[in-house]
């Protein structure tokens, strides 16, 4: 594997939203709706046609609630964060991976929702347990990387197939502590050979989308999008209580699709809470309330593994993220 450092449109595209942000949001989120739509508009039909409830292609679970950064378009921020503080219970932890163990699941795993995950000190053992059990899923991991180290990711990488760290910063450099494992790795690849390590330039104060209204720097208008969204269709959204919401936007449990301290995870995914959101949202999002005014959309991960399954390719779809993820089961 190796390390590389990824960011859109490269210093151009930073230094865009940067001095425009505004103007380079509309700009990229208009792109985005033009160029995903077919694919998306594709995976949901086949969806909704299918017998039994295909997999969610991710599961996210958020074990602690908690960030560290301060950026300016999320709700998990230092100065925005509203939510009483949670960590998931580790039987609890346990129960969700055993029950997708069960359940044969090799979708795509992250511990990571609006949340820094090196702040909950087990993370490296909650990542262990969950190799444990799927020995087959790409499990990747996001991170802010303000806290992390080299000896974390040795620590970690035998457990996962793919380590994100996002340079949240306001100039293109890597932060220190960054620059030191991206030189390091950079020159003893063997020693990193089994992890994909992408390091992802990100301009602190930058504008997205308005997270269903719930963006501190975007708020939401009243203008209403028929689009369609591929989040209910493919993610399963898991907060530290073990509540299972719509999407990352929902980081306030305002949706409450299911509970997984009474119910199964299977339950909750092919539920009547969240079978009724995917009928109207199929329809657009304008015909579910929480959606309606909502901007988001995916950066193009989930309609690259859709394309996949719609072609046939299950395999290459559990495999999108990395390039040479064929044998899983020896990273254990």
């Amino acid at each position: 594997m190796s390390i590389r450092i990824s960011s859109f449109l490269g210093k151009f595209g930073f230094e865009a939203r940067r001095i425009a942000p505004n103007l380079a949001s509309s700009a990229y989120l208009k792109l985005q709706f033009m160029t995903r739509g077919t694919i998306q508009d594709q995976y949901i039909k086949w969806f909704m046609e299918q017998d039994e409830t295909p997999m969610p292609q991710v599961v996210n679970i958020e074990t602690i609630n908690r960030c560290n950064s301060t950026c300016s378009f999320c709700t998990a921020n230092v100065h925005a964060e509203k939510r009483p503080f949670m960590k998931i219970e580790d039987g609890l932890y346990r129960s969700i991976i055993d029950q997708l163990s069960d359940w044969g699941y090799e979708g795509h795993l992250t511990l990571y929702g609006n949340n820094e995950p090196l702040l909950d000190p087990r993370i490296v053992e909650l990542h262990k347990y969950a190799r444990e059990k799927l020995p087959n899923s790409f499990i990747f991991m996001s991170t802010n990387g303000l806290i992390l180290t080299l000896d974390k990711i040795r620590e970690v990488q035998p457990y996962i197939d793919q380590l994100i760290i996002n340079n949240y910063a306001n100039e293109y450099k890597l932060h220190d502590n960054i620059q030191e494992i991206y030189e390091y790795v950079s020159k003893h690849e063997d020693e990193f050979k089994d992890i994909e390590i992408v390091i992802q330039m990100r301009y602190l104060q930058e504008v997205l989308t308005n997270r269903a209204g719930s963006s501190p720097n975007k708020k939401a208008t009243e203008k209403e999008y028929t689009q369609s969204c591929l989040l209910p269709f493919t993610d399963l959204w898991i907060t530290p209580n073990g509540k299972v919401g719509i999407c990352c936007c929902d980081n306030l449990e305002v949706t409450d699709l299911g509970d997984l301290n009474t119910q199964t995870l299977r339950e909750c995914w092919s539920g009547p809470k969240i079978t009724a959101v995917r009928k109207a949202v199929a329809q657009g999002r304008n015909h579910y309330p929480f959606c309606k005014n909502c901007d988001f959309i995916d950066a193009g991960f989930r309609n690259q593994i859709s394309k996949k399954i719609l072609a046939g390719d299950i395999e290459g779809a559990n495999r999108t993220g990395g390039e040479e993820k064929n044998d899983k089961k020896s990273k254990q």
